[in-house]
């Protein structure tokens, strides 16, 4: 097949392929949730079933003590390359439905996108496998193997067992991750960097029980307090992280314009940036720390009681060439001896991933290159990931001679994991036409 066939295959298969991918929204497949645990195994049986149906010659639901995920395999032809395509089926938790345009898990189209939780990240990613697949019949004309994971959204806990009981399954030349983001609507992009991940809980102690705050405050420090103050040494007065010993790098030389990063952000009027250096040098290569929770009375259900015991959680994003794991005991270190007025803390370690490079050198990247290109008319941007995909670095540790690319359908405006997630539609299927590319180069 040439250029113009295989685009005008993946466009006569798109509507199918758009319609299946509503159906697999609909199933709210949110893998942090034991209420949703059904509903995490019903989208894996779904993601079977439509690559059976496409062709596949088995398509397993496998687990390894963790959420249920699909390999699939379409075989190589004589002689011919295998690529692993890789996404996920688990979603994020939608937040506040009431701030949703429209109902989370009803897919709905509008002005060109598809609106839905996963319809982006990533129930989009494997409809682009799917349609790629589509567009030739079932046969592709090199070896496919699929790889659809359910437990991403939770830090993949137990991926690495899964490719130590599956390696020969999931063995391949070259393997397409297709789960970052694109530079902007109708420019792609290949992900050459990611943080990595790292999160605890720490504990401040500050009495063995609650007091009333107006016979006893101004004399003892409550816990919640000192939790404030421990937390605020996390960052110096710019905003830069200030925990010792953390690796930072310098990203690509890309201006990422600041109107463009303020209309993204939605960051209100007056409020300023934080950090030193470029927007993408502390978006993708230096580490960053948040607060994502406090364990603290609600406002309305708040009296004049100093609490005895307070917690947070506290998120690291890990720079690439650090070592998600040694970063994690930095900040533990920190945490540990940063109280203030001789509070007891205790720090539990959460869950580690690992950051990534990712090279785009050699004659598969070269294709993987023009094939984007002739899909979307314009050769992709090479970027930075802040976010995390730390399954990358265990491809790349199992799989060391393969070639991993990592691409996308989503763009900055699909707000993954945030309200109103969506999907362009003209970019889903040029991603869907840049894969069917890439397998034809590959052959």
């Amino acid at each position: 097949m040439d250029l113009q066939q295989i685009k005008d295959a993946v466009a006569d298969v798109l509507p199918a392929t758009i319609e299946d991918l509503v159906k697999l929204v609909a199933i709210d497949s949110i893998s942090s949730s034991a209420e949703h645990e059904h509903k995490v195994r019903e989208s894996a049986e779904e993601v079977a079933r439509l690559l059976r149906e496409a062709g596949a010659q088995g398509a397993e639901i496998v687990e390894a003590g963790g959420k249920p995920a699909v390999i699939a395999h379409f075989p190589a032809p004589e002689g011919k390359p295998t690529v692993c395509l890789y996404a996920h089926h688990d979603v994020q938790p939608t937040g506040d439905p009431d701030q949703w345009t429209s109902e989370p898990f009803e897919a709905t189209e509008r002005d060109g996108r598809l609106f839905g939780r996963g319809t982006a990240d990533d129930k989009g990613g494997f409809a682009a496998h799917l349609a790629a697949l589509r567009a030739f019949g079932g046969k592709p004309p090199v070896g496919v193997t699929l790889f659809i994971e359910g437990e991403e959204e939770i830090g993949s806990p137990s991926l690495r067992a899964l490719i130590e009981q599956h390696s020969d399954a999931l063995r391949a030349d070259v393997f397409v991750i297709l789960d970052s983001g694109n530079w902007e609507v109708g420019t792609p992009a290949l992900t050459t960097t990611l943080r990595g991940l790292a999160d605890c809980t720490v504990e401040v102690r500050t009495l063995d029980h609650a007091l009333h705050s107006g016979m006893y405050g101004g004399v003892v420090p409550d816990a919640l307090t000192t939790l404030c103050r421990l937390l605020a040494t996390l960052h110096d007065a710019e905003g830069n992280v200030a925990v010792e010993g953390l690796h930072s790098a310098t990203a690509a030389d890309l201006d990422y314009p600041e109107d463009r990063l303020r209309a993204e952000t939605g960051l209100l009027e007056g409020v300023e940036w934080i950090g030193d250096g470029s927007a993408v040098d502390r978006m993708w290569t230096k580490p960053a720390v948040s607060v994502l929770a406090i364990d603290a009375p609600a406002v309305a259900d708040a009296s004049n009681t100093l609490l005895p015991v307070a917690r947070a959680k506290v998120s690291l994003r890990v720079a690439p060439g650090d070592d998600a794991d040694r970063a994690l005991q930095c900040l533990r270190k920190h945490l540990e001896t940063h109280a203030p007025w001789g509070a007891q803390v205790s720090v539990v370690d959460g869950e580690t991933g690992q950051p990534g490079i990712v090279s785009v050198e050699g004659a598969i990247c070269e294709k993987a290159i023009e094939a984007i290109g002739q899909a979307f008319g314009t050769e992709p941007v090479q970027i930075g990931m802040g976010g995390s995909i730390p399954m990358i670095a265990d491809f790349q540790s199992a799989f060391p001679d393969a070639v991993v690319l990592v691409t996308a359908v989503g763009d900055p405006d699909s707000r993954q994991h945030g309200i109103d997630e969506s999907l362009h539609l003209g970019d889903f299927a040029k991603a869907a036409t840049a894969e069917a590319l890439l397998l034809a180069k590959l052959a």
